[in-house]
């Protein structure tokens, strides 16, 4: 499985085929069956090398003291695809595991005197347990079938399939067996690793990190055939944990007595429990699509995918209707409606982003081209949480808002392994809350890689005005859109737009949206695959642009701002810190004074006043500026600046004069 000169994180390979061919099998003769000891099956050897999955330290321990040596291999008794992280994960359990066991000081006497090996695997290993015994004298013994190296599998306790043979012959072909898995993905469990690995803490200490200093690179390739087991294996724990609730409790021996007035019980509190999911389905819609089949479900219900052509129409002048109402608002309401539409473009797109993410994640591309969440901030009444429930409307029919109040990251995380496809809505959420909960669940944007969850929401937070500032490691993770347009407390009250469009407005255009979406998403799925893609396939620019179609198609009269759109409107730096472009804008159409401008040094310098000022524009610049605090001034280099803010920044003979 290694391959040198590779990076660690090169997952790139396409390893389905690798285990195709002929079955390696040993036909065998029955000669007798008999009852022993592990003891006597053991003893009388002086070597031992075995592979085995789940295994008892403890058992080791004793084991081991039947041989002057011993070499023993772990494998992963879970269903993985060995990918890097699994691996890591693996090895640091297991190592945790011998750490903690009270017989780890014999296992690393051994170690240290050379007598012991142990290996762990990081690459698929067979289902085989395999126990080699070699003495002086030239004896030889196999032991092989179902038990794993555990007091339990040895005892006779449980029923195992052990069988053994002694001779030369079998002994070599099962050695080449073990020296082949040895060679090819193994790496050494040192005495180091055993005493200081704890967690991430001791991640350089982990054997497949020992392994990369001595190799300099390694590669590992996931195995993804074993990817419907692992889903399997996923559904029963999760099923597990749902039966947990409903079975009866255990007596003080530990023992659960089932009886048919139990299972009754059972029974009744499960449908109990079905019934308040469903409740919750309704409280907050499930929305499934699968790009394969072309299909969506709302709530377990499939939805038509081919509305009406009156019933698309009307949905559009609604639509239309809504967002020109936005010329009634104060303040810049075009560039307000332009926002407005990018936002809603990756609203309706949302319930993709996991689909990529996940194909994305699996092929080695970044995950920052499919945001997961979306900020709406800026004034009041500027009609963020309407037109967040007016987006939902058109996507199924309804509309649901989690309060602020109810924001946390452990929260949200929760509701998005219950919820699917509909975003889920946080309504202002304040500046405290902001900083505390919002800031480091976007940060951890690797929700549903892991357990490969293709169904979970977008989060959209709307906020007022006291969310200042986002910095750029937040930017580049969220869809932002800040206004600066709103109404007045008496135009709000007299406005029917948002009430007349919410009641007549339909999701024949969104199940039209989707129609088309489906099999468009699944073609840009592949080709993340092609190892030639240079740049990462745009799922913003496709459902931009099959926006655009639907309009095209059901409208003959469309305003400027619906329009062709890419990853570029919602990521450059220039539209992640629109905001404080405007801000030097006007800073420097009113008072020069607040600059200072050194060619020689090619630096511009803007005093903002005040220390916390500075600090918030800071965070929004991106990197090419050079942003820098000094006291209350932000300093940033002058050409980048000219060419970033759109200004040249040249200082008049009457401004150099009143310095």
């Amino acid at each position: 499985m290694y391959k040198e000169q590779l990076s660690l994180f090169d997952e790139n390979e396409d390893n389905n085929t690798a285990h195709l061919g002929n079955l390696n099998v040993v036909r065998l003769e029955f000669l007798e069956g008999h009852s022993t000891s592990w003891q006597e099956l053991f003893t009388g050897y002086d070597e031992l090398h075995a592979i085995t999955y789940s295994s008892g330290i403890g058992f080791i321990a004793k084991l081991i003291n039947l041989f002057e040596n011993a070499e023993i291999i772990f494998g992963c008794e879970q269903v993985i695809s060995y990918a890097v992280n699994e691996v890591m994960a693996f090895q640091t359990a297991l190592i945790e595991r011998v750490r903690l066991n009270k017989s780890k000081d014999i296992l690393i006497d051994r170690i240290q005197n050379g007598t012991l090996k142990l290996l762990v695997t990081h690459g698929k290993l067979s289902h085989e347990k395999i126990y080699l015994l070699s003495s002086k004298d030239g004896k030889k013994r196999v032991i092989m079938g179902s038990a794993n190296m555990s007091e339990q599998a040895f005892s006779g306790h449980q029923r195992e399939n052990i069988s053994y043979m002694d001779g030369e012959e079998a002994y070599e072909w099962y050695m080449s067996i073990y020296e082949t898995l040895r060679e090819d993905c193994t790496d050494n469990i040192t005495e180091k690793a055993i005493l200081f690995s704890d967690d991430c803490d001791g991640l350089d200490t982990l054997p497949i990190s020992q392994a990369v200093k001595i190799k300099k690179a390694l590669a590992i390739v996931p195995d993804h055939s074993a990817d419907e087991d692992i889903e399997f294996a996923l559904n029963i724990k999760k099923l597990s944990d749902k039966m947990k609730t409903i079975v009866p409790k255990a007596d003080k021996k530990g023992k659960i007595l089932l009886s048919p007035s139990k299972v009754t019980v059972m029974k009744t509190q499960a449908k109990e429990a079905n019934q308040a999911e469903k409740e919750k389905r309704q409280e907050f819609p499930q929305l499934v699509i699968d790009i394969d089949k072309g299909t969506a479900f709302l709530n377990d219900i499939k939805l038509d995918l081919t509305p009406s052509k009156e019933d698309i129409e009307n949905d559009i002048k609604w639509f239309l209707y809504y967002l020109d109402g936005f010329s009634a608002f104060h303040g810049d309401y075009r560039y307000m409606q332009n926002r407005y539409y990018e936002f809603a473009n990756w609203f309706f797109c949302s319930p993709f982003m996991a689909i990529m993410r996940d194909v994305a994640e699996r092929n080695n591309h970044p995950l920052l081209p499919y945001p997961a969440f979306g900020l709406i901030y800026g004034q009041s009444k500027a009609g963020k949480t309407s037109f967040l429930k007016t987006l939902q409307k058109m996507m199924i029919g309804q509309s649901t808002v989690l309060p602020a109040s109810e924001f946390t990251r452990k929260s949200i995380e929760a509701f998005k392994y219950n919820v699917k496809g509909v975003p889920i809505i946080v309504d202002d959420l304040t500046r405290d809350r902001f900083s505390q909960h919002a800031v480091e669940t976007i940060k951890s944007d690797a929700f549903g890689i892991a357990d490969k969850n293709i169904h979970y929401p977008a989060v959209v937070i709307s906020a007022n005005e006291d969310v200042k500032s986002v910095a750029q490691e937040i930017t580049r993770r969220t869809v932002i859109c800040r206004v600066n347009a709103g109404l007045t407390n008496t135009e709000v009250m007299k406005s029917t737009v948002v009430k007349k469009t919410q009641k007549n407005i339909g999701t024949a255009f969104y199940r039209e949206y989707l129609h088309r979406m489906t099999g468009k998403v699944k073609e840009l799925s592949e080709s993340i695959k092609d190892e030639n893609e240079e740049t990462p396939p745009d799922i913003l620019k496709l459902s931009a642009g099959i926006l655009l179609d639907i309009f095209k198609e059901y409208s003959s009269d469309l305003p400027e701002y619906i329009r062709p759109l890419s990853l570029d409107n919602y990521f450059s730096e220039k539209v992640t810190a629109n905001s404080v472009i405007k801000e030097i804008q006007s800073a420097w159409k009113t008072s020069h004074d607040c600059f200072e401008i050194d060619k020689k040094a090619n630096t511009l310098s803007y005093n903002t006043g005040q220390s916390y000022e500075a600090d918030r524009i800071i965070r929004q610049l991106p990197e090419n500026l050079v942003p820098r605090k000094v006291r209350d001034c932000v300093v940033m280099d002058l050409a980048a600046a000219k060419e970033f803010f759109s200004i040249n920044f040249k200082k008049s003979f009457f401004d150099r004069f009143k310095q």
